[in-house]
């Protein structure tokens, strides 16, 4: 990748203090033009005490008593658990209302789904639209490297491509990653928090729960969801969580051409801007199935990619919670791949990053009943933070429309987004490298190192 791209990547994420805006933000947050209305637990099931599983040797032991009135044992978070009732929007916000972000615009008007505006929920965005040719446009002067989609996203059905994982910088064979990417935390035993696929039904529960202990996190949201439950994506983004792009329909991105990569993110872009008035600057691929080609999209449209993270070992920070729901493994065996993420995660030598969803009952139930209290109660102590505040990115740089980082996103003049606001863009021969780096390495390890050595860079 050019030198200059990845230096105004490296000048973002060094910006500023992340720790005293984290505070200032929770203190906002009973002051943002919110109406707070009364609501009730979310079941009528009895409460039902958590027990501490046998044999367990974890310094993360499960919470002895209930953490909330509708947590099942977790022997009983399973694909065939009763289905909990769903805990009510607790705040209402009017168009007009004035966000957490310094510089953001106030909400838009409330967003009402009208179907004939928008691709079909939960299939693959279609790429012959006005709004994809538009955006297609924001590629111009950016080197997109000539790979050939994958059969499906997957290695055993692609073996041609499995076998140049490396050059392809495809993770999902091989976990290869990029400098560009956000894989961790640099500050060592801290987890940035973040949950996938909502907003989901159950999303507001987690909500409530996060805010009782005062943590923040990234929610991917994925913009056939979005549609679906708008107000719920304004109380994340009101209460101070971080937003980004998870795509449209939750496809594997190196299937995709480029013009369905493109619209994938740009409609899931669309949708949240339309929602909450701003432009996210992250994004998750799902399955994390990303490459070269599909990285250079992403940077090109403004967005950095972010990956949970991996051990050097090939062991990921997958907590297969979203098999739960399909009966693919218990709650009781993805909590135990959790406490041993949480041992793995003190061998690191920088933070973490953890793969969760909030769009089933059981994923919710597992990270408010048994995951987050296990994490808060860790020996060593854990940090338990967004994903762009443990990098240091302002919050205000999470956001097109609130970024003052000039040289981020990446330069590109030639952007047919609207969206897009001035002086984000710049000189449009600005180009990522078709090759990237080959570098198999968190960007936070390399912030880590910049911050000790001052963080301060050469623009």
């Amino acid at each position: 990748m050019q030198l200059q791209a990845f230096v105004a990547l490296l000048s973002l994420l060094c910006a500023a203090n992340a720790t005293s805006e984290h505070h200032v933000r929770l203190g906002k947050r009973q002051n943002a033009g919110v109406v707070v209305a009364s609501s009730s637990s979310s079941s009528g099931a009895p409460t039902t005490s958590i027990t501490l599983a046998a044999a367990s040797t974890s310094n993360s032991p499960v919470p002895t008593t209930p953490v909330g009135t509708t947590i099942p044992p977790l022997a009983n978070i399973t694909s065939g658990m009763a289905t909990p009732s769903t805990v009510p929007i607790s705040a209402t916000y009017s168009a007009g209302a004035t966000p957490l972000i310094s510089g953001a615009p106030v909400l838009p008007t409330p967003f009402v789904f009208q179907a004939a505006s928008w691709p079909a929920q939960d299939q693959i965005a279609p790429a012959n639209s006005s709004e994809v040719s538009e955006w297609m446009q924001e590629l111009d002067g950016f080197d997109i490297p000539d790979l050939t989609p994958t059969v499906d996203g997957t290695c055993v059905n692609d073996p041609a491509a499995a076998a140049q994982a490396a050059s392809r910088g495809w993770w999902t064979c091989g976990g290869y990653t990029r400098v560009t990417d956000i894989t961790a935390c640099p500050n060592k035993l801290t987890w940035g928090v973040s949950f996938d696929d909502g907003p989901g039904f159950y999303s507001m529960e987690l909500l409530d729960y996060l805010a009782s202990k005062n943590l923040t996190s990234t929610f991917f949201v994925i913009g056939s969801r979005i549609v679906e439950r708008p107000q719920v994506l304004v109380e994340e983004y009101m209460a101070g969580h971080e937003i980004a792009v998870h795509t449209w329909s939750h496809r594997p991105l190196t299937m995709l051409t480029t013009e369905q990569v493109v619209a994938e993110l740009g409609w899931a872009r669309k949708a949240i801007k339309d929602v909450i008035g701003v432009t996210p600057t992250l994004m998750r691929p799902p399955y994390g199935d990303i490459d070269d080609r599909v990285r250079a999209i992403s940077l090109a449209m403004g967005m950095v990619p972010v990956i949970w993270t991996s051990t050097g070992n090939g062991a990921t920070f997958d907590t297969n919670d979203w098999k739960v729901p399909g009966g693919v493994v218990t709650g009781s065996q993805s909590f135990a791949t959790f406490e041993s993420i949480l041992t793995n995660a003190t061998m690191l030598n920088t933070g973490f990053v953890v793969l969760e969803h909030d769009l089933y009952a059981q994923t919710v139930d597992l990270a408010i009943g048994y995951t987050l209290p296990a994490a808060m109660n860790f020996t060593p102590a854990l940090t338990l933070d967004s994903i762009g505040r443990c990098n240091g990115i302002p919050s205000t740089n999470l956001y097109r429309e609130s970024n003052t980082n000039t040289s981020f996103p990446y330069q590109n003049s030639t952007s047919g987004d609207s969206s897009v606001p001035s002086g984000s863009g710049g000189d449009s021969s600005s180009k990522t490298s078709g090759a990237l780096s080959n570098a198999i390495m968190p960007i936070s390890i390399v912030v880590t190192s910049l911050l000790a050595a001052g963080g301060s860079l050469l623009m």
